[in-house]
């Protein structure tokens, strides 16, 4: 008998429970596996904040001038810190999920050489900390210890489970850069203006105050310990003018503790931003209540928004700020040691660059070209030098111009230069070419003091004002400890601390040496003497019209807080080596021949055209290995020698060699001629092969 139909209403039978059963598995796949690619980003979200976002943030955090310098605003600070902690995640996640399209294996496998490689990079930066092993052999070790990581974490769960937690480090590490790292005021500043000064005197002449940067005193004398005139002709003009304190010593070799300590009159204190809101006691704020302010900063923003802006700045915007990111990441990230510092960015915009017109008159000088070199001059001491003019009121001029301070780019003549960024500055050989690029470029630098004199004696602004030119800290090229670290300090305090201090008093015309024992604090003081203003605060630096502090014992901090003592007097001039006979000699028109070397940017001596201001004048190359080290070259241009080089130690980049040709003079429009000679032990001269 058949069954009677089921009422209407009568619930389902048959296989539906079998389908909701497989759509339950379904959604229980479904919720595994999103849960198992959300802990395999929170394990990538790990490792590229350890690898990326902690390095990164940790340097930049620590260097609030690099912000100061490329002149970014809060808001671009924060996207930078946005992308530093997400962007490096986005595209590995990306390539997770398309290889999930593949196949369980395939994700599970791409997600397991993801976390191998990024434990090897992290090996990398640990190695360089704990190892002596640096280039190939430390990407191998690293290798095999991402291979180990990558098999830890597919053969046990703890590994993936520790990084799952340690997915929370990004978020930390961006709260501490925003929160209590240095850079962080810059985020979160205060709004801090100090006290004005009052006037001590009814008098108060202008004042124009230039601060160069990294110039050791020495770098200036000639062996009677005088200015050299010959080098320097327009500084031995400013000494001749004003009063020269000799004994002259910068309070750190780090410009964000010594130009604060110069402003404030005030040794360093604290690791904070050389910003306003951390110094709202300065030059700025005390001379702001009677003067009109135009200040030119570079890597220090002292002067707040009520007193004065800045016209004229750096590249700046979101752009540079991730494109010199990216650079420091290639340090952070190399098996190589690298000076992981953010200034190695700082560097002048040229007027051409900027889009400035030059600001003076074509100087009447027998070298070559000023009317196109004067596209190289800076674009800041282009706008200072168009801002020194006689005012209703009083008015202080200042200007901090990154000059003489590396990267080297100038000759003596104003020309440029291209270089490569990988040239050591330390070991044999090197040191003395950073020493011959440094003089080069202070060469130039001469030229903008004497274009400065002839401005403010065009302008009649000369014999009126306070004219102060000075340096926030030296740097050391002795062989050994070249920098501004503490072995510097220690092993050449002379280079590192002692730097050029000149002070024209209004109405002085007859130099005079000045031997007391000076420190940078004493700069702030000294100048409100002059210009009639009381500095409302407590200082630690001594006016020039004050008994001079004792000699015998200067104060440097590396550190703020820590001073070190360094001994007093005047160093001696440091001697020069002495220059090769062969330097300046024409060479036969056809020497022996043999060898071979490679020489960088050969084309560039094809077409020479001098009217655009930059020259071929740094060669560099490698030899063969069969050529011994200290070996010397003769390099010629137009047949003419220009330099005198040793081969130096082989080291990552080959067996090297480098030349500066200071003297644009051997230089031609055109096609020009360069050719590199191995010279002899008895001096005669072998051509190489050029390729």
């Amino acid at each position: 008998m058949a069954e009677p139909p089921a009422p209407p209403n009568a619930p389902a039978t048959g296989p539906e429970p079998a389908d909701g059963a497989a759509a339950g598995a379904r959604r229980g796949r479904w919720a595994a596996g999103l849960r198992s690619e959300l802990g395999r980003l929170l394990e990538i979200v790990a490792l590229v904040g350890l690898v990326v976002t902690q390095p990164l943030l940790d340097v930049l955090g620590r260097s609030p001038d690099f912000f100061l310098f490329h002149r970014a605003d809060r808001e671009q600070i924060l996207l930078l810190v946005a992308l530093i902690a997400v962007a490096p995640t986005v595209p590995l996640a990306l390539l997770g999920a398309l290889t999930r399209l593949a196949g369980r294996i395939a994700r599970s496998v791409t997600h397991t050489l993801l976390v191998g490689l990024l434990t090897a990079a992290l090996a990398v930066q640990v190695g360089r900390h704990v190892l002596p092993l640096r280039g190939v052999p430390l990407l191998l070790v690293a290798a095999v210890v991402g291979v180990a990581g990558a098999a830890a974490h597919r053969r046990w769960r703890a590994p993936g489970r520790v990084l799952r937690v340690a997915a929370a480090g990004p978020l930390a590490f961006v709260g501490l850069f925003l929160l209590v790292s240095p850079t962080s005021v810059l985020v979160l500043p205060r709004s801090t203006d100090g006290a004005p000064g009052a006037a001590a005197t009814s008098v108060h002449p202008p004042v124009v105050m230039l601060v160069l940067d990294e110039l050791p005193l020495v770098s200036l004398l000639g062996p009677d310990g005088r200015v050299d005139a010959t080098r320097f002709p327009h500084f031995a003009e400013l000494a001749a003018g004003s009063t020269w304190y000799r004994d002259a010593t910068g309070v750190s070799g780090w410009t964000p503790y010594a130009l604060p300590a110069m402003l404030t009159g005030r040794y360093p204190a604290r690791d904070v931003a050389p910003h306003y809101s951390q110094y709202p006691e300065n030059l700025f704020t005390a001379f702001g209540g009677l003067y009109d302010i135009r200040a030119e900063e570079s890597i220090t923003r002292l002067c707040p928004p009520s007193r004065c802006e800045q016209p004229v700045a750096p590249e700046q915007g979101l752009g540079v700020l991730v494109r010199e990111t990216g650079k420091l990441l290639g340090q952070i990230t190399a098996p190589r040691d690298s000076r992981i510092d953010p200034e190695d960015s700082y560097r002048e915009q040229t007027a051409a660059e900027a889009g400035l017109d030059a600001a003076e008159p074509i100087p009447d000088d027998p070298k070559f070209r000023w009317d196109s070199l004067d596209d190289n001059q800076p674009a800041r001491f282009t706008s200072f030098l168009a801002g020194l003019k006689p005012a209703p009121r009083p008015t202080l001029h200042f200007l901090h111009l990154l000059m003489p301070h590396s990267p080297w780019a100038f000759l003596p003549s104003g020309a440029r230069y291209d270089g490569p960024d990988d040239l050591p500055n330390e070991g044999a050989g090197w040191v003395e070419l950073a020493r011959q690029r440094h003089l080069a470029q202070l060469g130039y630098t001469d030229r903008l003091i004497g274009e400065t004199l002839r401005t403010l004696r065009a302008s009649g602004l000369y014999d009126q004002a306070m004219v102060v030119v000075t340096a926030d800290h030296g740097v050391s090229f002795t062989q050994g400890f070249q920098g501004r670290g503490m072995d510097a300090i220690k092993a050449a305090p002379g280079e590192v601390a002692w730097v050029p201090l000149f002070v024209k008093e209004p109405g002085q015309h007859t130099g005079r040496i000045d031997d007391r024992n000076w420190e940078h604090v004493d700069l702030l003081p000294t100048m409100a003497d002059e210009a009639g203003v009381r500095i409302p605060w407590r200082v630690d630096g001594r006016s020039a019209r004050a008994t001079p502090r004792p000699a015998g014992q200067k104060h440097f901090y590396d550190r703020p807080g820590e001073p070190t003592p360094i001994p007093d007097g005047v160093p001696k001039p440091v001697p020069l080596p002495a220059v090769h006979p062969l330097v300046g000699t024409t060479v036969a028109e056809h020497p022996p021949g043999g060898g071979s070397a490679r020489v960088a940017d050969l084309a560039g001596f094809r077409s020479v055209d001098p009217d655009t201001g930059t020259l071929p004048a740094l060669i560099w190359g490698t030899v063969p290995d069969t050529v011994p080290d200290g070996t010397l070259l003769a390099v010629a241009v137009n047949g003419r020698v220009g330099a005198v080089v040793p081969v130096v130690p082989p080291d990552p980049g080959g067996r090297r060699f480098a030349a500066l040709l200071a003297d644009d003079q051997l230089f031609r429009a055109g096609k020009n001629r360069l050719d590199v000679y191995q010279i002899g032990a008895d001096g005669g001269l072998r051509l190489l092969a050029l390729s």
